[in-house]
């Protein structure tokens, strides 16, 4: 009796779906992304696509998810000091940013009703609690948060400077004489600049919860 023959294609799953979406998202951006385009990168035909996803949108969605599934979450439950575990959580899931800028806007709507997002906000805000934090402190640590790594995945400081001297005539520009020479180290600028704004952050969160948990 003859073996079956196997598909010369990989078969058609979600998460080969997301994957090569969220390849086309990283590499071209968010407007790259269709059901047609996906469909030509999977070598097969559209309507195949609605057997995962019904739109686009729930593909992104998709993307965004598999992204904030990439963040480290077990500093929330190995006993680290919810200052520790807030430090350790906000580097994993700036770099899980860092590796996917383009997905950003999406996550930046929220977790919505996405499985790891859920994940990552509940493991948040249930450690601070078990911290001593009161619930609404909780949960405006948990925005606040946020709010900081999204904006430090959103664009470099340092990028922002054009290497050209000319740019920065001292007649006009006193202090920027050297900002030419910032986009050669930008990533030492942007990872220093987010260290210093996160200890700043942390430190005040400190100064608060010696007077709301009464340590």
């Amino acid at each position: 009796m003859c073996a079956m023959a196997r598909p010369r294609k990989p078969l058609l799953s979600t998460d080969r779906i997301v994957a090569t979406a969220r390849a086309l998202v990283d590499a071209e951006g968010l407007a790259a992304v269709s059901t047609r385009r996906l469909a030509a990168e999977l070598g097969v035909s559209g309507p195949s696509l609605y057997n995962h996803f019904r739109t686009k949108d729930e593909i992104l969605e998709a993307v965004a998810d598999s992204v904030s599934a990439q963040v480290d979450l077990s500093m929330f439950e190995d006993g680290r000091p919810w200052r520790t575990a807030l430090h350790d959580w906000a580097v994993s899931y700036r770099a899980a940013l860092r590796d996917h800028p383009n997905i950003v806007p999406v996550l930046a709507h929220g977790p919505g009703r996405r499985p790891a997002a859920l994940h990552l906000a509940d493991a948040v805000y249930g450690a601070m609690v078990a911290a001593g934090w009161p619930p609404a402190q909780a949960t405006s640590i948990g925005a606040l948060m946020r709010y900081f790594i999204m904006g430090s995945a959103l664009g470099s400081f340092a990028g922002g400077f054009v290497d050209d001297a000319s740019a920065y005539d001292p007649a006009d520009y006193p202090h920027l004489q050297k900002a030419h020479l910032l986009a050669d180290q930008q990533e030492k600028i942007d990872e220093r600049a987010f260290e210093t704004g996160l200890a700043a952050l942390l430190d005040g969160l400190a100064g608060q919860y010696e007077r709301v948990a009464g340590v």
